[in-house]
C-alpha cells in the first residue's frame, strides 16, 4: 500500500484523501463493490443444478459442464433436470449426491411444484416470492442486478471514449470543425431517442447488443460539451504552443498533454451517466421496449408489480433494488466530484 501512495503524485493523494473523507461516499463504494461482487457469482449463488455431484466415483460439475440424463441412467440425450426426482433418484441409487447453491433456483426456472398459484407469496424456499410466471423473484433479482450493472458499465465505457474524443477533436482545432460538429449535434440530440428504439424494436428482435447500440447512438453526446469546453480553454495554453513549435503532432498533443487535464471533470461525470444509463435500461424494460422476454429484467420486474397490486412483494423487492443501486452510484458520484473540486486541492480556497 506504501508503494502504491508513493507512486501517486501529491495533487492525486490529495484527491484520494478528499474522496476518503467522504465517509458515505466511500462507504457507498464498498457496499456497491461488495454487491457487484457478490452478483458476478450468481450462478454460483441461484442455479438449478448443483455446484457438485458424485456419480459412480467422479465428481461432476453441472454448472460448467452440461451433462446428458443419459449419463446418469436415463433416456434423454438432452441435458440432465437434477430438479426432476426421477434424476435425483438416479444418483441417489449409486450412491451419489450433489450440493445446492443457496437458492436452487436460476432467474428462469419455473417452479411447477408449488401448492399456490403465481405470484406466490415469500415463504422458506422462496425468500421474495414468486412473479407471475412462477420464477424465484430473489434470483431474477441477483441476475437483474448484474445484468443492469454490467449494461451500464458497457455504455458508460464506449459512450466516455466516442464523447471525448470528439470532444477533444472540436474543442482542440476549433472553427469550422467545432462548427460543423457541433451542428450535427445539435441536430442529433434534437431525435427522439424513444421513438427510434420503438422503430427498431418493431424490426428487429432486442436484444442486449442491439439495446446497446441503439442507446449508444445517443448516450455519447453527454461528454462533449464538458471536453470540448476544457480543450478550448487549453489549446491556447503556452506549454501546447510550445509543443506546436517543437513539432509535437496534434494526436500527441491533445491525449498526452490536453487530455489528462480534460479527464477531471470527465471522471465527475461517469457515476452520473452509469446511473442515468441504468435507469434507461430500467425504463425501457418497464415500458416494454427493452431486453427480451424472459431477461433477468428489474424493469420487468416493476412492471409485473404494477400488472399484479395484490402482489406487493414484486414491486417493493424492484423498487428496493433499484433504489439502493441508484441511490449507491449517487452517493459515489458526489465523493467523486468533492474529490475533484479544485477548492479542496492543494493551493484552493477550501
Amino acid at each position: 500500500m506504501t508503494a502504491k501512495r508513493a507512486r501517486l503524485s501529491p495533487l492525486n493523494q490529495r484527491r484520494l484523501q478528499n474522496f476518503r473523507a467522504n465517509k458515505r461516499g466511500l462507504f457507498s463504494l464498498y457496499l456497491f463493490l461488495l454487491l457487484f461482487g457478490v452478483t458476478l457469482f450468481a450462478e454460483l449463488l441461484a442455479n438449478d443444478k448443483p455446484l457438485l455431484a458424485w456419480y459412480e466415483g467422479e465428481l461432476l460439475f453441472p454448472t460448467i459442464v452440461a451433462y446428458p440424463e443419459t449419463q446418469f441412467g436415463g433416456f434423454f440425450e438432452t441435458e440432465a433436470d437434477y430438479a426432476d426426482p426421477y434424476v435425483q433418484e438416479l444418483i441417489e441409487e449409486s450412491g451419489g449426491w450433489m450440493v445446492w447453491p443457496l437458492i436452487p433456483y436460476s432467474y428462469d426456472t419455473i417452479i411447477r411444484d408449488k401448492a399456490v398459484p403465481a405470484p406466490a407469496s415469500p415463504d422458506g424456499d422462496n425468500w421474495l416470492g414468486t412473479d407471475d410466471q412462477q420464477r424465484d423473484v430473489l434470483a431474477r433479482v441477483i441476475y437483474g442486478f448484474r445484468l443492469s450493472v454490467m449494461f451500464g458499465l458497457i455504455l458508460t465505457g464506449f459512450s466516455a471514449l466516442i464523447g471525448v474524443g470528439a470532444g477533444a477533436v472540436q474543442g482542440y482545432f476549433g472553427g469550422w470543425t467545432d462548427l460543423v460538429l457541433q451542428r450535427f449535434i445539435e441536430i442529433w440530440t434534437a431525435i427522439p431517442a424513444l421513438y427510434v428504439i420503438i422503430i427498431v424494436s418493431s424490426v428487429l428482435v432486442p436484444s442486449f447488443f442491439i439495446l446497446l447500440i441503439i442507446l449508444l447512438m445517443f448516450s455519447w453526446v453527454v461528454l462533449v460539451g464538458v471536453v470540448r469546453a476544457e480543450f478550448l480553454r487549453a489549446r491556447n495554453f503556452e506549454y501546447v504552443q510550445a509543443a506546436r513549435a517543437l513539432g509535437m503532432g496534434h494526436g500527441r498533443i491533445m491525449f498526452r498533454h490536453v487530455l489528462p487535464n480534460a479527464m477531471v471533470a470527465t471522471l465527475t461525470f461517469l457515476p452520473f451517466i452509469l446511473n442515468g444509463s441504468i435507469a434507461t435500461l430500467t425504463s425501457l424494460d418497464f415500458l416494454g421496449f427493452g431486453l427480451p422476454p424472459g431477461s433477468p429484467s428489474l424493469g420487468e420486474l416493476l412492471q409485473q408489480g404494477k400488472n399484479n397490486l395484490h402482489a406487493p412483494w414484486l414491486g417493493m423487492s424492484a423498487f428496493f433494488v433499484i433504489a439502493t443501486m441508484l441511490s449507491l452510484l449517487i452517493f459515489i458520484g458526489e465523493g467523486v466530484r468533492d474529490a475533484f473540486d479544485p477548492r479542496k486541492m492543494p493551493g484552493g480556497e477550501g
